[in-house]
């Protein structure tokens, strides 16, 4: 990482100029298994620490070069090696006599950077294309390598373990303190780029002005690609965008229709059995009054047979007791004339 170092060390105003030292390591980054150490030589005996290696004008730029430079590390392939002290961005160089300056993280500043290097660790340990194929062309691909005008770079991090899921993570740096708007850059596929990680990000210490969000990927060609997407692009900052593919369009039918014979069939139905005709409502009002007459009919009849069959009933009972009353006195009668004779 020393050629890196010293573009980080060179003023932003030269940078263009030395554009070759950021991307030199990428010649022979595949040829080895390699390291990205940021060990403790590199801040020792007058070398400085990480964060004043940083060259920029105030304080808010070298912490803003340092997370660039950091979440460009991580992207880079190789495993990383970040020595103690770095995570709180300590100021002053490492003392192997003394203790680090933990009362750092008692500044908002210093807590802010504490905090984005644990996200970053996290992000990276989750995201395979950010280590699987370290060590291959298969993994890396470049998309833009020779913006040194803008001092800005690009490049797609690939995960080859799952074939056909386009797993991977679109990186953007840019390492001068100026903002690129509507920066275009070439895509691979169609579809959305979600924004994952911004090192502007208002709860690392940055602007937080810019959130590209989801970008749709538009068909129109650049660097190589089908497909761009425009972005904008803080001050010394660096992105990370994960590929969302396009959802799935439901299959159409293969079956053909024929609209023709669908209709002579149904006008055939139609005329076998024609639709019945609803009556009118005079016919049902008639229909109602002749039910209600022959109910009132039925009915009166009915009463008609009760009180005949009653009157049967008690003609029938008066009959049989007459003949009861009647039988006794002939019997009196017999008897009487019996006695005379």
């Amino acid at each position: 990482m020393n050629d890196t170092l010293d573009y980080m060390r060179t003023d932003p105003i030269y940078r263009a100029g030395n554009h070759g030292k950021l991307t030199f390591s990428f010649f022979y980054a595949f040829s080895e298994n390699y390291i990205l150490p940021i060990s403790h030589d590199e801040v020792v005996h007058g070398k400085a620490s990480l964060f004043s290696k940083m060259s920029s004008g105030t304080m808010e730029g070298k912490f803003a070069s340092m997370r660039a430079f950091i979440a460009y590390m991580y992207a880079h392939p190789g495993k990383k090696l970040n020595f103690m002290g770095t995570e709180l961005a300590q100021v002053i160089e490492w003392n192997y006599e003394e203790e680090l300056d933990w009362l750092l993280l008692g500044f908002e500043t210093h807590l802010k950077m504490h905090e984005f290097f644990k996200d970053i660790n996290h992000l990276y340990l989750e995201s395979k294309p950010l280590w699987h194929d370290d060590d291959s062309w298969d993994g890396f691909k470049w998309i833009c390598a020779d913006d040194y005008t803008q001092s800005v770079i690009s490049f797609r991090r690939i995960n080859t373990s799952d074939q056909g899921k386009h797993d991977e993570i679109i990186v953007v740096c840019n390492f001068v303190p100026v903002t690129r708007t509507d920066y275009k850059i070439g895509v691979p596929y169609e579809g959305t780029y979600e924004q994952i990680l911004s090192t502007d990000d208002l709860k690392y210490g940055g602007s937080g002005e810019v959130d590209n969000g989801r970008i749709k990927a538009e068909e129109y060609s650049m660097h190589g690609y089908d497909y761009s997407i425009s972005l904008t692009i803080p001050g010394l900052s660096a992105m990370y965008f994960r590929y969302v593919p396009p959802k799935k369009r439901a299959k159409k039918s293969d079956t053909v229709i024929d609209v023709t014979e669908t209709a002579e069939v149904k006008t055939r139905k139609t005329a076998k059995a024609p639709a019945k005709k609803k009556p009118s409502a005079k016919a049902t009002s008639a229909k109602a009054a002749s039910a209600k007459a022959a109910a009132t009919e039925k009915t009166s009849s009915e009463n008609t047979s009760a009180k005949t069959a009653d009157k049967s009933e008690n003609t029938a009972s008066t009959a049989k007791t007459t003949s009861a009353s009647t039988a006794p006195k002939k019997a009196s009668k017999s008897k009487t004339e019996k006695t005379a004779k």
